[in-house]
């Protein structure tokens, strides 16, 4: 059982993109898990779920922030997804990471600390979709996924997988309200 942390769009931009996403059939990267940007990949969150309650603690103190959403980019030929502007996002990655203190290897695979490109993905070739398609589905973001929202963060979601490759909502902790 694996779990991540993640930041969900508000819920009519995140309904958005799902609509957007079904245009492709191919797309299977909408049975995984809702739209959201990955704060903290699997690596340290154990099964045990000993982080959970530091987590609590360092999310009381860390304040609410704002996040832009901006233009599509990839990774690769194999991703594409939305990029976006917030420092504190960074900020609270970095202590998300050092409060759960992964292995080096762990935050190398998962591309964490220095590695971090927050984004929202879209579509993956691992799941279905082919680079072809995801040009398009690049080319369609800047059409129909505009105007790139900015919106709070008052809240991060704590995602557990209950299948492979299945991810749903374990558990929503807010942040410290201005």
């Amino acid at each position: 059982m694996q779990y991540f942390i993640g930041i969900v769009p508000p819920l009519d931009y995140k309904e958005k993109i799902i609509s957007f996403q079904k245009n492709w059939e191919s797309n299977g990267f909408i049975n995984v898990v809702e739209p959201h940007i990955t704060l903290k990949a699997q690596g340290g969150l154990t099964p045990d779920k000993r982080w959970l309650d530091d987590l609590e603690t360092l999310c009381r103190d860390f304040p609410s922030f704002r996040i832009t959403l901006t233009e599509p980019k990839f990774f690769g030929d194999y991703v594409v997804y939305l990029s976006m502007q917030s420092q504190e996002l960074y900020q609270l990655h970095n202590k998300i990471v050092r409060l759960i203190n992964p292995s080096d290897s762990l935050i190398k695979k998962y591309f964490e600390l220095e590695d971090f490109v927050p984004h929202l993905t879209l579509g993956k070739t691992y799941f279905g979709m082919n680079s072809n398609e995801l040009n398009e589905m690049a080319i369609e973001a800047q059409r129909l996924l505009m105007p790139y929202p900015t919106f709070d963060v008052n809240q991060i979601r704590v995602y557990q997988e209950i299948e492979p490759l299945e991810y749903i909502t374990y558990k929503d902790i807010a942040l410290k309200q201005q």
